[in-house]
């Protein structure tokens, strides 16, 4: 069994998850697997992924995690908890099937039940095709000392984000163990629910794009932005306060972000684009808005490397808090090219009678844009920006 803990998931999907049981229960769903990478899945793949997810009926929180949970994830309410406690995967929202090489897979049902499925699917596709192919890992502790050293050096806040494309669950455990002992103080957490607890550490997260894309479905383009911030912050009342801005690009979304918000959220997440020049734009907005900078947080989180944060950190020189969410670097550096591939929410509905709308994601990357292409040029148009976006 690949999956193994209820809470070897990353944290933003539980509190998105409270987010739309309180708000949103009624919502309905489909997420679709997008394999950018174009990698073939050797034969009968899909077959064995199968056994996997049904595996994952047996999966359920136990004490331990409860408790951890009640204890660290202030944030969310008891009765939420509770409700996790007695939730069962349910195999039959994944629906999986295999064309010579490509995999195809979506999940489809109510959004505050399928909204878990994202990050343990992908981990199961990495871990499941590395074995398959049959690759060992390389160096897995040498290389994360190196790198805790490396990040303490540069005196770089950093939390581990790598779940989702990670080589496999036991690689991700080791790394983080050695990242811990070997940073001291810069070693900020985990998005790992289940390897906060065991490494007693904090589980670390945001605000998903999906979160984002919804109301952007739902309520339009222009209005998407306020709309998710406004509804997340009736849900956690200033808890969770680091907020996306590139769902539909970080130029539409410094238009919205006005004073109230921007005052309220502690700081901002560069998930893509240039983040030298995202640097630049962030400062320049909080002093337009008369908000000193330094008194908010940049969290790094787009393909990140030693270089990389070195880079950004001689170019912050500490007029904003800057941090560093590094995924895949650290979960899966181990002597194989990780997978490139994302699970995206493509559909929703507000309840199962309606028909389905299109959901869609733009990019601060020319090109790199996800959803059904007549919505994203709408999109475009909708919020005034230049088609090649």
């Amino acid at each position: 069994m690949i999956i193994k803990h209820f809470t070897d998931n990353d944290l933003y999907k539980f509190s998105v998850m409270h987010a739309i049981q309180k708000l949103y229960p009624w919502a309905y769903v489909r997420y679709d697997f997008i394999n950018r990478g174009k990698d073939d899945f050797p034969k009968g793949f899909a077959e064995r992924l199968k056994e996997e997810i049904n595996k994952m009926i047996s999966l359920k929180l136990t004490n331990d995690e409860k408790n951890f949970i009640l204890k660290r994830c202030y944030f969310l309410d008891p009765f939420f908890v509770d409700f996790l406690e007695g939730y069962r995967y349910n195999p039959d929202e994944v629906h999986i099937s295999q064309e010579g090489g490509k995999l195809n897979l979506y999940v489809e049902g109510y959004w505050y039940r399928t909204v878990l499925w994202e990050v343990p699917l992908m981990a199961l596709i990495s871990e499941l095709y590395f074995e398959m192919i049959g690759t060992k890992p390389k160096d897995i502790e040498i290389k994360a000392k190196e790198k805790a050293i490396g990040l303490k050096n540069l005196k770089a806040d950093y939390s581990e984000f790598g779940t989702r494309r990670r080589y496999s669950f036991d690689v991700q455990d080791k790394v983080v163990g050695v990242l811990k002992e070997n940073s001291d103080k810069y070693f900020k957490g985990t998005s790992n629910v289940y390897l906060a607890m065991k490494y007693n550490t904090t589980p670390i997260g945001t605000m998903p794009h999906e979160w984002f894309m919804y109301h952007g479905a739902l309520f339009g383009y222009r209005s998407a932005n306020i709309k998710a911030l406004e509804a997340w912050v009736d849900v956690f009342q200033g808890s969770l306060g680091i907020t996306l801005t590139d769902t539909y690009t970080t130029q539409s979304f410094f238009k919205s972000f006005n004073l109230k918000l921007a005052k309220l959220f502690d700081g901002v997440r560069c998930d893509s684009g240039d983040p030298l020049e995202f640097t630049e734009k962030t400062i320049d907005f909080y002093k337009k808005n008369r908000i000193d900078p330094s008194s908010k947080t940049i969290v790094f989180s787009d393909s990140l490397n030693l270089n990389e944060v070195k880079k950004i950190k001689e170019h912050v020189k500490d007029r904003i808090h800057d941090t560093y969410g590094i995924g895949t670097y650290l979960s899966n550096d181990v002597g194989v090219k990780p997978l490139n591939m994302v699970i995206k929410l493509t559909h929703v509905k507000e309840k199962p009678s309606d028909d389905y709308l299109n959901a869609v994601k733009l990019s601060d990357v020319l090109g790199k844009n996800t959803g059904d292409e007549n919505e994203i040029n709408f999109s475009k148009l909708s919020l005034g920006l230049n088609e090649n976006i």
